[in-house]
């Protein structure tokens, strides 16, 4: 099976990491399932984890008020980064558009409330060993542009369309060649660490039973549909959240169940042999391999 499910990721421009399990944890299909990779925003799984912890025991208010100032934001297509203006929402709220859309702007304004430390020890606590944040969203992405030759994103981006083919293919080079590209110098995690999280979230054992479901009702609304959703459609039914980082790094993590009663936990992840190239094939590859390994535990 697993030279099957590289062959799907090789034929899509990519290679790939792989770990679906059986809901109740007994049977697994895995593919370089504990090296450690580049997690993207699949770490936002763990950020609302803790955070929604935090929230049913009391030590955070959900409905505390956060102001995200414009001259903070951090850059993206989408969600608060798109603001011109100063915005203020409450911490239960930021974790909506962290999850549904992957707000990055959210993520770390919920990292400086919850703090970094605590995301960890909650990692510690259920065994991910190979999980760990490292830092917030904005640095890192500025981290992209300045290893690149630019002083920021938004900078870098203005100046690529005035480059010449060459001048273009040695800016890709230089981005692909990034730190937050390094697993072992960002935030990082592991296929089988990300299956055995959302296994324990789906079984209220990741931490108090409220603070679970809300994970997993918000999961269930991302609005990201064409990796793993792609190849389950109805009546199968997807909770995921997935992750992407310059035109190089697609994951996506997410629980798989069917109205028999079979659900799958199934982390998938990708990265590409060429940055921003085969980005649709890429992405069908994350939801057909989920798709095979979960045939062969059904049998």
């Amino acid at each position: 099976m697993s030279s099957a499910i590289e062959e799907i990721f090789a034929r899509a421009g990519c290679s790939g990491q792989l770990c679906v399990q059986s809901l109740d944890g007994a049977r697994e299909v895995a593919l370089d399932a504990d090296e450690l990779a580049v997690a993207a925003s699949i770490f936002k799984v763990c950020v609302a984890l803790a955070a929604e912890t935090q929230f049913a025991l009391g030590l955070l208010d959900p409905r505390e008020r956060v102001t995200l100032r414009a001259t903070d934001r951090c850059p993206g297509p989408i969600g608060f980064s798109l603001f011109q203006d100063d915005v203020e929402t409450s911490l239960r709220d930021l974790v909506i558009a962290m999850l549904t859309i992957s707000d990055n702007d959210a993520t770390d304004a919920l990292l400086h409330r919850v703090g970094i430390e605590t995301v960890n020890a909650t990692c510690a606590r259920l065994g991910l060993t190979g999980t760990v944040v490292t830092d917030y969203e904005r640095p890192i992405v500025k981290s992209i542009a300045i290893e690149a030759g630019f002083p920021d994103w938004d900078t870098m981006w203005e100046r690529a369309g005035q480059l010449s083919r060459d001048e273009e293919d040695q800016l890709v080079r230089r981005m692909a060649a990034a730190t937050a590209l390094v697993p072992e110098r960002t935030n990082r995690t592991t296929a089988r660490d990300m299956a055995v999280l959302l296994r324990l979230i789906w079984s209220d054992r990741a931490g108090p039973p409220p603070a679970c479901r809300r994970v997993r009702d918000l999961m269930h609304r991302q609005l990201t549909k064409h990796r793993l959703a792609a190849a389950f459609p109805p009546p199968a039914r997807v909770a995921a959240k997935s992750g992407s980082l310059i035109g190089v790094v697609r994951n996506e993590v997410g629980v798989i169940e069917y109205p028999d009663g079979r659900s799958y936990a199934a982390a998938v992840f990708a990265r590409a042999y060429e940055p921003w190239r085969n980005d649709a094939a890429i992405n069908a590859a994350i939801g057909t391999a989920a798709a095979a390994a979960v045939a062969e535990l059904s049998g």
